[in-house]
């Protein structure tokens, strides 16, 4: 392998040793004969029509950039994983990372800059400018392409809701009524009613959802100074909210070892009536999981009375390593913007995406929040309509509100981190019935304030 020209990272003893590991990952060949690039490219688990339809996009890539072989491989991030991953250097060349990592990645010297080659895309000017704040760092620079953008929303099993004697086409609006369905799928049909992650950082991701979503919030900044408020009442009302739905109700799964995999597998197998996540995890129901899509409805996550009351959104990044060479660098964003992103811009390459989605039997229309805004996404689904194969109608009390919801970023700063240090707290309140919810609370924001202070 030879490459062109490294580009200038100041990087760690410990980051140098990753990345060059890193660049032998990419498999390139920049001496002439085009590059190689290995990228993300499937889940672990995904069914193999999945797969085909990866492999279909790369191939339908390298007729269109003869010089780029694309190699996607399996991997999908996970808070646990990821660090190993990137010390031991067994990340792809391009891999996608959640809103939250990229500013810190960026600080350590971990991801390429890849300024150049995002502004020279034609939509460059049209991104939403809340979105593409996520991929730039303190420099103002962009080090990757934001990518499905995605509000929390409510999931809900409708044959479920049919058994339960609840109106399938009537989900939940308040938090009252969530509680009551949730009693009410339990009691009639034996399922559990509503279920919550809370391993792997999604127990502090969920918990914050909730937060927001009453009113609440988990950090404040001043300038750069961030202070931690999980011990606010909105957060303890929701604790409150679990914790009774689970010993009053009994209508909370006793499950306290849920992450997001294994959350999904319990829906789709019908022994969840409930629970949130991203509004686009449909099509991980449908690859990984093998739902009946005739059992899935989405609505919104029911808000608050606050003014403050708004929904957790978040959505990823498509970065490149940083050992990678112009070359790559180059090679990764554009398959970025080819897989990702210039299908909501260009109505030939949407149809284009389409037509490999559908004839391999994949998820097309699933709701994601607009990475540019409401007419693009608009005209978006215009172009699509007559390939959209997701149950839409299904799915209408989250897609008649979507424009209409407050979107709240995550807690800014060491997010991940912070929901780590939220995960415990989820899952002693689920699994004893005498926890101390204040206490947990105020100890947790002693532990985030800390977390905050080492930056």
């Amino acid at each position: 392998m030879r490459s062109i020209r490294l580009r200038t990272v100041a990087l760690t003893a410990v980051a140098a040793v990753a990345f060059g590991s890193l660049a032998a990952c990419g498999e390139t060949s920049d001496d002439g004969d085009g590059v190689t690039i290995t990228v993300e490219g499937w889940r672990p688990g995904d069914k193999q029509a999945t797969i085909d339809a990866v492999k279909a996009q790369a191939a339908a890539f390298h007729k269109d950039h003869p010089d780029i072989t694309v190699k996607p491989v399996e991997w999908q991030w996970n808070a646990q994983t990821f660090p190993a991953q990137l010390a031991g250097g067994t990340l792809p060349i391009s891999f996608r990372v959640p809103f939250t990592d990229t500013k810190g990645l960026v600080e350590r010297g971990q991801v390429a800059d890849v300024d150049a080659e995002i502004r020279e895309l034609p939509y460059f000017d049209k991104l939403n400018p809340n979105v593409l704040a996520a991929a730039q760092g303190t420099d103002g620079k962009v080090y990757g392409l934001p990518s499905d953008v995605y509000a929390n929303a409510l999931h809900y099993n409708r044959d479920l809701f049919t058994k339960a004697g609840l109106d399938p086409d009537k989900p939940p609006t308040t938090w009252e009524e969530l509680r009551a369905a949730a009693k009410q799928i339990h009691d009639r049909t034996g399922a559990t009613g509503y279920a919550e992650m809370t391993t792997s950082n999604t127990g502090g991701w969920i918990l914050t959802t909730l937060t927001y979503a009453l009113g609440g919030r988990m950090e404040t900044q001043d300038g750069d100074t961030f202070t931690a408020t999980v011990d606010n009442p909105q957060a303890e009302q929701a604790l409150q909210l679990l914790h009774d739905m689970r010993w009053t109700d009994e209508s909370f799964s006793g499950n306290t070892a849920y992450d997001w995999a294994g959350i999904n597998q319990a829906f789709a197998a019908g022994k969840v009536g409930m629970f949130i996540s991203g509004s686009d995890v449909y099509n991980a129901l449908v690859t990984t999981s093998a739902i009946d899509p005739k059992t899935y409805g989405l609505t919104a996550v029911p808000l608050g009375d606050s003014a403050d009351a708004g929904v957790l959104g978040g959505g990823s990044v498509n970065v490149v390593s940083a050992k990678a060479s112009d070359a790559e660098a180059e090679a990764a964003v554009a398959w970025a913007d080819f897989f990702r992103v210039r299908k909501y811009t260009d109505e030939s390459a949407a149809v284009a995406d389409a037509k490999t989605q559908t004839a391999a039997d994949q998820p097309v229309g699933t709701p994601t929040f607009p990475i540019f805004d409401e007419a693009s996404y608009t005209t978006y689904q215009g172009w699509v309509k007559d390939y959209v194969n997701v149950p839409l109608e299904q799915m209408s009390g989250y897609t008649s509100r979507m424009f209409d919801l407050s979107l709240i970023a995550e807690p800014p700063a060491q997010t991940q981190a912070v929901y780590g240090a939220l995960d415990p707290v989820v899952q002693k309140v689920l699994s004893d019935e005498d926890a101390d919810i204040a206490a947990l609370l105020k100890d947790a924001d002693a532990s985030v304030q800390q977390i905050l202070d080492k930056g």
